[in-house]
């Protein structure tokens, strides 16, 4: 039973690349090189070693196949894959996948274009420690849809939870479900505030050498009037 279980995820990789080649058009949201997606970064080089960019193919709110980047951590690269790839063959919608560069390395540009993104080496607002983003450690996903809200502050401001809505996230998501089954960790499920579009993975576990930790204040952005 244990071999079958394992042969899942890549079962579920080739189903989903059989999807694609049959595909008269994927859109390409990005197209990077790892060297441009992280360029400008502030992150030293013993922690850059430890990132690497995946490119990911998911449904948009198109209704089309879209191919995007995300640089995140060599060791969350393949649950991220396989999360994606679900989505793909379960037609969960994400708007787009481009590394933060493009916004110049601002989370709240991001936020508000309805970016989803991984790696972004940064502080937490008023703090000194570091965000699981500068990590490769934490991805926000269609967070238009899916917001951080803490009190009245929502970010990004125009954003709006609705769980009818298309590419929002609940605890009876799929996509919710596979990231716990893989040991995420999902800001919904936090009680002093909600940060829907927030998944995260600690990998203390494995020794992973980490400057600070995540606070449930993570983004730091700018509030628009």
């Amino acid at each position: 039973m244990k071999k079958i279980t394992n042969f899942i995820p890549l079962l579920l990789i080739i189903i989903s690349y059989g999807c694609l080649e049959d595909s008269s058009e994927v859109i390409v949201d990005s197209h990077y090189t790892f060297e441009e997606a992280i360029k400008g970064t502030k992150a030293p080089e013993d922690l850059v070693k430890h990132l690497e960019m995946i490119t990911l193919t998911y449904y948009s709110f198109d209704g089309k196949l879209h191919q995007g980047q995300m640089v995140t951590h060599k060791d969350l690269a393949v649950d991220i894959k396989e999360v994606f790839m679900i989505m793909q063959a379960n037609k969960f919608p994400i708007r787009k996948v481009i590394p933060i560069v493009k916004y110049d390395w601002d989370d709240g540009s991001s936020l508000i274009d309805d970016n989803s993104s991984c790696f972004n080496y940064r502080q937490i607002t008023g703090e000194t420690n570091l965000s699981m983003h500068s990590l490769g450690l934490a991805i926000d996903l269609n967070p238009l849809e899916n917001p951080y809200i803490k009190g009245g502050i929502v970010l990004p401001p125009q954003a709006v939870y609705s769980i009818n809505s298309l590419g929002t996230f609940t605890e009876e998501s799929i996509v919710v479900k596979e990231f716990k089954k893989r040991g995420w960790e999902w800001g919904g499920n936090w009680n002093s505030l909600k940060d829907y579009q927030h998944f995260q993975k600690n990998l203390s576990q494995m020794k992973l050498r980490s400057s600070g930790e995540e606070s449930h204040t993570n983004h730091n952005v700018t509030l628009l009037p």
